[in-house]
């Protein structure tokens, strides 16, 4: 990065610092595409395995819970799925990043639940990261560097050149306005749900509104930002091409 003789940092720090967030955001979103450059949606979830690994502690946590109505049980039956999917990668040598991250999520809403005693406070853990998510998405577009546009610009091979034109801005703004509405979406269906105390219906929406509904909104923010150029059409540095 260069500097003024002075040593203050010139523009050309902002624009390196950019790139490498950028790049960054890109490497950890595990965002995959295909070789005829879609979004693999399901490759990006982790696959089938991942989709269950993902869905299924919040599915076996709101089962039990609903037939015998005790909070315990219904907490170490989720920790134990969550678990076994863990031991389970780590027997065979795979990946372990997402069944930690899905462990160590479980284990939150489970320490939340918990400590009051009450079964509605396991979802509490994801208000708070959607809205995290919901004021980053927002404040990046506002300051005119979306954050869809860099994770999608170095996946696509743009890095952050995209910023020179006015419609890849724009467009990478409204991708991450998709995004940003899918958080928006589950805090104004499930925080009613939550206040009323309807613990069903709340841990149905959370199913719901989670992984698939992020799947839609991940699918549809890469289809309207996409370039009119053959750019997209071309293997990225960051894309993980389907076999």
């Amino acid at each position: 990065m260069s500097q003024h003789p002075e040593g203050e940092p010139t523009a050309d720090d902002g624009h390196d610092q950019a790139e490498d967030l950028g790049r960054r955001l890109a490497e950890g979103s595990g965002i995959h595409r295909t070789a005829a450059g879609q979004v693999d949606v399901l490759k990006t979830v982790g696959g089938i395995r991942g989709l269950i690994e993902a869905l299924l502690p919040g599915i076996v946590f709101l089962v039990v819970f609903m037939v015998l109505r005790e909070l315990n049980p219904a907490l170490i039956s989720s920790l134990a799925i969550a678990a076994v999917f863990t031991i389970a990668r780590l027997v065979r040598k795979t990946g372990l990043t997402q069944a930690l991250t899905g462990l160590f999520g479980v284990l939150i809403c489970a320490v939340f639940a918990r400590t009051t005693g009450n079964a509605r406070d396991f979802y509490v853990p994801g208000f708070y990261t959607n809205g995290a998510y919901l004021v980053a998405f927002v404040v990046s577009i506002l300051v005119r560097w979306p954050l869809m546009g860099l994770v999608f610009g170095f996946i696509r091979g743009e890095g952050i050149e995209w910023r020179a034109q006015r419609a890849r801005r724009l467009s990478y703004a409204v991708a991450t306005w998709i995004i940003a509405g899918v958080m928006a979406a589950r805090l104004l269906v499930q925080l009613p749900l939550y206040a009323a105390e309807n613990i069903e219906a709340l841990g149905a929406a959370r199913i719901v509104m989670g992984i698939p509904l992020y799947a839609m909104g991940l699918w549809l923010a890469w289809l309207v930002s996409r370039p009119s150029t053959a750019l997209d059409a071309e293997p990225g540095p960051q894309q993980a091409p389907q076999d």
